[in-house]
């Protein structure tokens, strides 16, 4: 744990504001959701909670289902990393940092398919591989994060059928983050 050297007090409601430099360091977004941590020394701790990080080992099944199905990688993001990955090193990918370009993705609830926008566009950053196709998951109208296809040495280009898997993977995901 690493100091800050800020303090800040506790109103009469109980409530302590996270200062903005802290926030934009760890991206914490109005309305993000944090776990509260204690420890037996007095700490309270804050950490940001990712309902998809939750599923991570389901997610991951899902992720390698999705990349036979496919012959493409696929990687699982939560709003600010990649959280499961197939067809590609995880060891490259898990906990790497999405790119600005696919938080922006996630956050207008937008689809992506290179095939219709023709464009360059990366998931991860520091990751050189081209998203194919990105589809926002949606768990009680909030996104929680991101299935994506990415170009594997197997193949570069998605079918009709693989948008598809993506849609529902997508939409599977939320609906268990749901239950």
């Amino acid at each position: 744990m690493k100091a800050t050297g800020i303090v800040r007090r506790i109103d009469d409601l109980g409530r302590v504001v996270i200062p903005k430099e802290i926030r934009r360091t760890m991206r914490i977004r109005e309305g993000d959701p944090l776990e509260i941590f204690t420890s037996a020394g007095g700490e309270v701790i804050f950490k940001k909670y990712s309902p998809i990080g939750e599923l991570s080992t389901f997610a991951a099944e899902y992720a390698e289902s999705l990349a036979s199905a496919t012959e493409l990688s696929v990687i699982i993001c939560d709003r600010d990393h990649c959280v499961a990955a197939a067809g590609i090193s995880k060891r490259e990918t898990i906990e790497k940092a999405v790119t600005s370009e696919l938080e922006a993705l996630m956050e207008n609830r937008s689809a992506f398919n290179f095939q219709k926008e023709k464009k360059d566009f990366f998931a991860l950053q520091g990751i050189e591989k081209k998203v194919l196709v990105a589809n926002p998951i949606i768990s009680s109208g909030d996104v929680s994060g991101a299935v994506v296809l990415i170009e594997s040495e197997k193949a570069n280009s998605p079918t009709e059928s693989d948008i598809k898997l993506v849609q529902v993977a997508a939409g599977f995901l939320g609906k268990q983050m749901e239950d």
